[in-house]
């Protein structure tokens, strides 16, 4: 058993290696700046004490990189995600998406960014039961312009991504949790983002579904896709070729060798 997980670390180690060198390769021949960047971003929520949830941080993260943020529960792994994702603002230091000071957007331009540049999974599917894998997957593209056709389109391509286009009549009833966590990337994937954000996403999933999920995970960093996932296994921080550890509120990189021998 600790061999075939010390090989499957390995490989997609291997994996998002490769996706890393390709997009520092990319970003050097066409100047283009950081996908991620924290400039002594930090987040302190006031109170009558307030709560340093944030502790200032600077990082970069680049096109195609596979980043896992691990950390115990409590630890301020969803506020980071939170700031990443533009779901909340630094309280201080700033943060720029591809050169972009998010810090100068108004409320209806940041939106705007998140909607154009980020892809959210959480460790619950959120699935409609009633509705098809295709169904499901469409959902995120409700409220753009565009037609019944292109959304389909769109939904079933994202499905086929995550080799589910078989799937695509299918309801979630129907699925494994392997199988509905992955309609549920396909539904992110659906809306073309830039950058993948994972809260938990093998939280619910035994052993060989997460397994199947990171490996899924690694492939779209391979094909250029920024994937960040949040994790409390170290396992699964293992398989990643970068990891940012937290612990309250206090970010430092770790090496993810270091973190699969553990």
């Amino acid at each position: 058993m600790m061999r075939r997980r010390a090989r499957w670390v390995e490989e997609h180690q291997d994996a998002g290696q490769a996706a890393g060198q390709r997009a520092g390769a990319g970003r050097e021949a066409d100047g283009a700046a950081w996908e991620m960047e924290l400039a002594g971003a930090g987040v302190t929520y006031p109170g009558p004490v307030p709560v340093r949830a944030l502790r200032p941080v600077s990082l970069r993260i680049s096109a195609g990189e596979m980043v896992a943020v691990a950390g115990r529960s409590g630890s301020g792994k969803s506020t980071l995600l939170n700031v990443l994702g533009l779901l909340d603002r630094p309280t201080e230091g700033r943060y720029l998406v591809r050169g972009v000071d998010t810090s100068l957007l108004g409320e209806v331009g940041l939106t705007a960014l998140r909607a154009r540049e980020f892809g959210f999974v959480f460790q619950s599917f959120h699935l409609l039961p009633e509705r098809t894998a295709a169904e499901n997957a469409e959902l995120g593209l409700l409220y753009r312009r565009m037609g019944v056709r292109e959304r389909r389109d769109a939904s079933c391509e994202a499905l086929g991504r995550v080799g589910l286009g078989h799937r695509l009549a299918a309801l979630p009833g129907t699925l494994s949790g392997g199988e509905r966590q992955r309609v549920a990337i396909a539904r992110a994937l659906a809306q073309r983002p830039r950058v993948l954000l994972c809260d938990e996403p093998t939280g619910n999933l035994d052993r060989h579904s997460a397994e199947v999920v990171v490996g899924l995970l690694a492939g779209l960093a391979a094909e250029g896709l920024t994937v960040i996932v949040v994790t409390h296994d170290l396992q699964i921080a293992g398989a990643m070729p970068r990891c940012l550890d937290i612990d309250d509120g206090v970010v430092s990189e770790r090496s993810a060798a270091g973190l699969a021998g553990q």
